[in-house]
């Protein structure tokens, strides 16, 4: 967008709206003006268009416009007179460019979970008694403080407990604990049926909702970063607030209109028809917050986020965008991944997994300098696959977020190698081969994928901060955390 400042003249004519080729002044208006000043200035906002603007001021739609093109309005200042142009460049976003696509999946999500709340706070006025003769108010209200009181008992305790995985599973924890929201507000409405067990279903029901309202609390800023552009997340944190009370507003209306269908046409069918609202409401709800969890692409590394980079790294020679890792990542809802060929993990030694005696013996080559070490292992812990070969990464104490990534590019060649030789090292671990022959293939591995991971390092350093990622620390989970320390006296 362009401006156009004319100097202020004490005259009471008015400049009129002419196409930007032409421009018309009448005779008094030259006569009192000593001196017309012409000074183009670039502003933010623009837009891409084919409008044009008409001697009468209007503005119109046409092929043959030119660029750039005079919008009609005038601002006046008691100095200068503005006049503006749409350059024909795009609007300055600062957002990224799925924000749009977020916050209408989020007004589906508030609009509905908004209106669910509204019914199941109802529900619970009327398995209390509010509004009948039999009311007890003393009752009712030491129920409510006793069931608000353990449900925030609840929350500390799972937040306490759940720290790291805010950061290093976010749309997991996210879209889980909305489950368990949407499950609560369904044990509210349970309420009326059942008022001899008024506190336990609410109860649990309040437990679920402070789990769920503390990880969307711990969550949000997050999520508003993962869209900021020009460091703007306090504008984005304001906006989100606007988002949801207009969308809170519009699900209180729609609750609204469904009491008031219900208590005039749908009286005695209510309680039927209720269950089916619910059944609605609460698949639109969690429909709105997968889709927009998909839209969420967080710039922060994780070990599941590294590896995916690392792994398109080998194969295909480039550093993929957030979103193209946050679309091979998804959400991931039960935390369980496909069953891949030697699967990476970051952690110690644990005495319950096998581990072969000629990693064993290559794992006492390290030396101070080395920030990790990696080895082969069987897991042998539940929910795994009993006898499933892995990698295992450990480091050291001390070890940043270089060391972190080099490691973890080192131990995805190792995998590719193990993997190019089909079953052979997977047979060679599970009959215990102790030969020197192994030993020594797998030392050649190491050594060799050490030299591939040197040599990529640098360029791939710089082109995952072209991407935009996060390199100034890798988040992991509390066992992902632990560390070794090098004995110089052993």
């Amino acid at each position: 967008m362009q401006t156009s400042l004319h100097t202020a003249w004490p005259c009471c004519h008015h400049l009129s709206w002419k196409h930007p080729r032409t421009c018309y002044l009448s005779n008094e208006l030259i006569l009192n003006c000593s001196k017309l000043f012409f000074k183009p200035v670039t502003a933010y906002s623009s837009l891409r268009t084919h409008l044009d603007s008409e001697s009468d001021g209007g503005v119109e739609k046409g092929p043959h416009s030119t660029l750039p093109v005079s919008l009609p309005f005038v601002i006046r200042s008691p100095t200068k007179v503005s006049r503006y142009f749409w350059d024909g460049d795009h609007l300055q976003m600062q957002v990224a460019d799925s924000y749009m696509d977020y916050v209408r999946w989020k007004f589906l999500h508030r609009v509905f979970s908004s209106a669910l709340q509204v019914l199941a706070t109802q529900a619970m006025f009327k398995a209390i008694g509010v509004g009948h003769a039999y009311s007890l108010p003393s009752s009712a209200a030491l129920n409510w403080v006793l069931k608000d009181g353990i449900g925030r008992l609840s929350r500390c305790i799972y937040t306490a407990s759940l720290a790291s995985a805010f950061d290093t599973n976010l749309k997991r924890v996210r879209f889980s604990t909305s489950i368990i929201f949407v499950a609560s507000i369904g044990l509210e409405l349970l309420t009326p049926a059942f008022p001899q067990c008024f506190l336990l279903l609410a109860t649990i029901a309040n437990i679920a909702k402070q789990i769920s309202l503390a990880c969307y609390l711990a969550t949000r800023s997050a999520v508003h970063q993962s869209f900021a552009v020009a460091d703007n997340l306090g504008e984005i944190s304001a906006k989100a607030q606007i988002q949801t009370v207009c969308f809170d507003n519009l699900g209180l209306m729609l609750a609204a209109l469904i009491n008031v269908f219900f208590e005039s046409y749908l009286r005695p069918q209510a309680g039927g028809l209720h269950i089916l609202i619910y059944i609605i409401f609460a698949g639109m709800d969690l429909l709105g917050i997968y889709q927009g969890l998909k839209l969420v692409h967080l710039q922060t590394l994780t070990k599941d986020r590294l590896e995916i980079i690392l792994n398109t790294w080998i194969e295909s020679g480039y550093i993929p965008t957030p979103a193209e890792v946050s679309e091979k990542e998804g959400i991931n809802i039960l935390g369980i991944r496909g069953q891949e060929s030697w699967p990476i993990r970051i952690g110690c030694l644990n005495s319950n997994n096998q581990i072969p005696k000629w990693s064993i013996e290559a794992m006492q080559r390290i030396t101070g300098e080395d920030f990790y070490f990696i080895c082969v292992e069987i897991c042998s812990r539940r929910f795994k696959r009993v006898g499933q070969p892995s990698i295992l990464l450990s480091f050291r104490d001390g070890a940043e977020a270089v060391h972190i990534i080099m490691g973890l590019l080192q131990a995805c060649y190792i995998r590719k190698a193990l993997i190019a030789d089909g079953s052979r090292w997977e047979n060679s671990i599970r009959e215990s081969n102790e030969s020197n022959s192994a030993l020594e293939e797998w030392s050649m591995i190491i050594e060799d994928s050490k030299r591939s991971a040197k040599r990529d390092l640098s360029n791939m350093m710089e082109q995952i901060l072209e991407k935009g990622w996060e390199v100034k620390g890798i988040l992991l989970s509390r066992t992902e955390l632990a560390r070794f320390t090098f004995s110089y006296g052993y």
